[in-house]
């Protein structure tokens, strides 16, 4: 149950969702306009491309699937866990994912496609750095999941059953953290074009940093 998640997930799904709407939004707004933080837009324009034979296009949107398979890869190599639980490799796996960011800022600001597979593979190892506790599943890179979660909750009150308060003001946490993100991350590309991805790098090396510190003050 979601009730026996620790109370800092609220605050990490949160950081966590910001950062993913950044770079989504950055991702739309700059070089192939493209969503990067979730793979449905990208598998229904790898079909298109299929059918209108642009191969180039398909070996992009190939790369992208994979580099976002690859990042999920490294992160359920080293939780080794389903489990959320404190002293587990998330300050590392913050600081590879800001490490990623930062490499595709330096790709993207020179218009290379390489920047694309770096960020995806990013998105790839955050989503699969919070997962399944006791049945309640949660993801930060795309909201699909979380309304139709939160759909279903709203369905069984409106059905006289009880109310998961803590679950809903997760799901409604992780959804003002994305779309904030997303305005953030807007408005920062205005200013800064590539250059803004700077901003969810250095949350994502913050949230290790801090992490890391919180975890060594509990174990002791």
């Amino acid at each position: 149950m979601i009730t026996k998640l620790p109370r800092w997930v609220e605050y990490g799904s949160f950081v966590l969702a910001l950062v993913a709407g950044l770079i989504n939004s950055i991702g739309l707004l700059g070089f192939k306009h493209q969503a990067v933080s979730h793979l449905s837009g990208t598998a229904t324009l790898l079909g298109t491309s299929f059918v209108n034979a642009n191969f180039s296009d398909v070996l992009h949107l190939a790369f992208v699937i994979l580099s976002f398979l690859v990042g999920s890869v490294i992160s359920g190599y080293f939780l080794r866990s389903g489990a959320l639980k404190l002293g587990r490799n998330y300050s590392g796996l913050l600081v590879l994912e800001g490490i990623l960011i930062l490499g595709s800022m330096y790709f993207l600001v020179d218009g290379a496609v390489q920047g694309n597979y770096l960020v995806s593979a990013a998105c790839g190892l955050q989503n699969a750095l919070v997962t399944t506790y006791s049945g309640a599943v949660i993801r930060t890179t795309h909201l699909t999941g979380i309304f139709t979660d939160l759909g279903i909750m709203l369905g069984v009150r409106l059905r006289g059953e009880a109310f998961d308060k803590r679950k809903a003001s997760l799901f409604i946490l992780i959804i003002i953290g994305f779309i904030s993100g997303g305005s953030l991350g807007a408005y920062a590309f205005s200013l800064l074009s590539f250059y803004a991805l700077y901003i969810p790098a250095g949350i994502c090396l913050l949230l290790a940093f801090s992490y890391s510190i919180y975890s060594a003050k509990v174990r002791h």
